[in-house]
């Protein structure tokens, strides 16, 4: 019999959730027993209820979303590009967080490497063609101290990027991109980006130490 896992992220309401909706996602693609599949959605029902309980989601728009996903429960990956020009970084103004500020990105699209998802969130949101040159970082959300919480695991992909055409253009999905120093940044979507984690991709690219880091 296995050993139970450690108490403290065991007892974490919204870790807890997470593994529920795994169980039932990983159930329902591998069971063919009609009895087990209702269990299954029914436990995916509780797991969104659970989660929207834990972020700002509703449980129809977290169950939506836990329907759409298939095969064996695996992290979401979201990439980001850092992009510097004359000692100053690249970043969106996101209509979605009531204009606050991120680098540019968002998740990595089915048939795409991360590299060419991160080179076409840059494209789609500020209009700039760049080219991905290295990976900084490969981050767990859960491990940054992200706000708000959010109901699925992230894994965080960042790249060091470079302008090589393109002009600056306002979207959809961001009303302005612009170029800040480092070290006076605008109010940050925290919930896509740290102001800790520019600083870090600031000093690799500055230092030219472009071992990524990871967790």
């Amino acid at each position: 019999m296995a050993p139970f896992k450690d108490t403290p992220r065991t007892m974490n309401p919204l870790v807890l959730a997470r593994e529920l909706e795994a169980i039932a996602q990983t159930g329902l693609h591998f069971t063919s027993d009609p009895h087990d599949r209702e269990r299954y959605e029914r436990l995916r029902e509780i797991a969104a209820g659970l989660l929207a309980d834990s972020s700002q989601l509703s449980t129809h728009e977290v169950h939506e979303w836990s329907k759409a996903e298939f095969g064996y429960a695996t992290p979401k990956v979201d990439v980001r590009a850092f992009i510097l020009s004359e000692e100053k970084v690249l970043l969106i103004s996101e209509d979605a967080d009531q204009g606050r500020w991120t680098l540019p990105g968002g998740w990595a699209d089915v048939n795409e490497s991360p590299s060419e998802s991160v080179v076409r969130e840059v494209k789609e949101e500020s209009g700039y063609v760049v080219e991905a040159r290295g990976l900084l970082a490969v981050l767990d959300r859960e491990k940054q101290g992200h706000e708000p919480p959010f109901p699925y695991h992230v894994y965080k992909l960042f790249f060091h990027c470079e302008i090589v055409g393109g002009e600056p253009t306002p979207n959809a999905e961001s009303s302005e991109s612009a170029f800040f120093p480092v070290e006076s940044l605008p109010e940050l979507s925290t919930s896509r980006v740290l102001a800790s984690q520019i600083e870090q991709c600031y000093e690799a690219v500055r230092s030219g130490n472009m071992i990524a880091v990871y967790d």
